[in-house]
């Protein structure tokens, strides 16, 4: 299995076990690596029970961040693997059969980057979470900053310019049939909790920075 999972810990420890039991149905012999800072220390606890020996088809790998955001989080997890397909997830997903069967599919056309639906209604190809290429996760953010998250939003919006630069770039295809449940209060799918409400409060701000930065794709 050539596929790095990446998995920014956003303080939601009881969804570790339920989220690799998800990967390793889907892509048994994925590598997994759940990038954490020195605080998600409830967290890495349940991340650090799952690397018991033998108890996983799956590599599971603990990578330590410094305050870094869920856009920066995934950055640094590109430069820790070599995989040829980086898949971008976080705590709340629970991928589908053939998810990524599906994904790589979309891919034949050429397209480098990938949106996955997540099961809640959205525009007909926006997605927040992606298969890529390791070459296109190692390019840099529209303006040469390093990639392929640009680091500046809180989180929100980190997904919209993701987005737009691959379809700048020729390379963005959506899988509509390559399903990974996102387990959002939106959804009514779990609870509200801190990581929500604090996206919600930086949303206006990541929203006018968005704006101005959609000025150069043009």
């Amino acid at each position: 299995m050539n596929l790095a999972i990446l998995v920014p810990v956003l303080a939601r420890p009881h969804r570790v076990t339920p989220l690799l039991d998800a990967i390793e149905a889907t892509t048994p012999g994925a590598r997994v690596v759940f990038l954490v800072d020195d605080y998600d220390r409830p967290e890495i606890e349940a991340i650090e029970r799952e690397q018991r020996p033998m108890r996983r088809k799956l590599t599971i790998d603990l990578a330590e961040t410094t305050g870094a955001n869920y856009a920066g989080k995934i950055n640094h997890g590109v430069g820790l693997t070599s995989e040829p397909l980086i898949f971008t997830a976080a705590d709340d997903l629970e991928p589908q059969d053939g998810w990524l069967e599906e994904a790589e599919d979309a891919m034949r056309g050429g397209a480098e980057v990938v949106g996955i639906n997540d099961l809640i209604d959205r525009p007909r190809d926006h997605a927040t979470h992606f298969l890529m290429t390791r070459a296109y996760a190692e390019r840099p953010t529209i303006d040469d900053d390093p990639g392929p998250f640009f680091e500046g939003y809180s989180h929100w919006f980190c997904d919209d310019e993701l987005i737009g630069t691959a379809k700048a770039r020729g390379v963005y295809a959506y899988a509509p049939l390559a399903h990974v449940m996102h387990l959002h209060p939106i959804a009514d799918r779990a609870e509200d909790d801190d990581t929500y409400r604090k996206g919600r409060e930086r949303m206006r701000q990541d929203r006018r920075l968005f704006t101005e930065r959609s000025r150069l794709w043009q």
